[in-house]
């Protein structure tokens, strides 16, 4: 079937071009928690957080590795989503937050199996080391290794006020140092955290273009029970872009607005996240399908005659 040129440099065909075939992602949950959350020392993590939030179903109650990767295949098969090549996405928690013996462990296992062409791996900037890029490195050589990194925002007053753990110049040097190993990098960054105004969420566009990374994913604000961030709402709702009257078109002319100030290079991977709605407080989404957001996105820079990058 043909495919319809996109507006926008989709992942999905990215790496398609990038691989010669089909991706799937395979989320593996490596128990590994965050160094920023687990720490001793009172900092408590990320006021957005919520770990249980961000672990998919089929690797919930899977114990190692293999297990996890064989649920993943059959969960996506069974929903008729083929694919050519496999990659372990290493997703769930701060998937460097371990000795290195043990992460080289835990990748081994991965790559071991014979359905998985390569690695994924979901972390924070300020918790890689030369030598867990060394070894990466090497990795790269005979399978496809990507890391990415969350930064969330660009703008170290936000990055403060949430209780983040780094600044952005970690977060630059995290990738810089990445992509001079030859590896991939993918980051994301959360729309709407507290104090940020559209102008500042579109402005920051700019900083992420001189990133050099490969490719992105946007997350809304999404506010869960139970989070130092949940009580910040319900406290000071004057904080938040995406308080009463924000509406999804809304959402959507914001998200046109950085795809045309985004460099074309970088593949968008999403615009959006999900999570199960009993820990949702509040999403400026509601309960959108992703496909059907990704359609009005899509359509809007159509109408506008718009594509990624025109406004750089």
């Amino acid at each position: 079937m043909h495919r319809a040129k996109l507006p926008y440099n989709d992942y999905g065909s990215a790496m398609r071009n990038r691989l010669g075939g089909r991706v799937q992602k395979l989320a593996i949950d490596a128990h590994l928690g965050c160094p920023h959350r687990n720490a001793t020392d009172g900092r408590g993590g990320c006021t957005f957080c919520l770990g249980e939030a961000f672990t998919p179903s089929y690797c919930a109650t899977q114990h190692s590795i293999t297990e996890q990767i064989n649920a993943a295949i059959a969960f996506h098969t069974s929903r008729r989503r083929s694919a050519d090549i496999y990659l372990a996405y290493f997703q769930a928690g701060t998937n460097t937050f371990a000795p290195i013996d043990k992460l080289k462990q835990l990748y081994t296992e991965a790559l071991s199996h014979p359905k998985i062409d390569g690695l994924i791996i979901g972390t924070r900037p300020d918790c890689i080391s030369s030598e867990i890029l060394d070894y990466l490195e090497g990795l790269s050589h005979r399978y496809y290794i990507a890391i990415e990194y969350g930064i969330e925002s660009t703008y170290d007053a936000t990055l403060q006020h949430v209780n983040r753990g780094h600044n952005y110049s970690t977060a630059v040097e995290a990738v810089a140092e990445t992509k001079a190993r030859g590896i991939d990098v993918g980051t994301h960054f959360i729309l709407g955290l507290p104090n940020e105004s559209r102008a500042e969420i579109i402005a920051q566009t700019t900083t992420i273009n001189r990133l050099n990374i490969d490719f992105v994913k946007f997350h809304q604000l999404q506010i869960y029970h139970n989070t130092p961030l949940a009580r910040e709402w319900l406290e000071h709702r004057e904080r938040f872009l995406f308080a009463d009257g924000f509406t999804t078109e809304d959402y959507v002319d914001m998200i046109v607005d950085i795809v045309r100030h985004l460099d074309p290079n970088i593949a968008i991977e999403r615009f959006a996240s999900q999570a199960p709605r009993h820990h949702i407080l509040y999403s400026p989404l509601g309960g959108i399908r992703m496909d059907a957001l990704k359609d009005k996105i899509v359509n809007r820079l159509n109408t506008l005659n718009a594509k990624q990058g025109d406004k750089l």
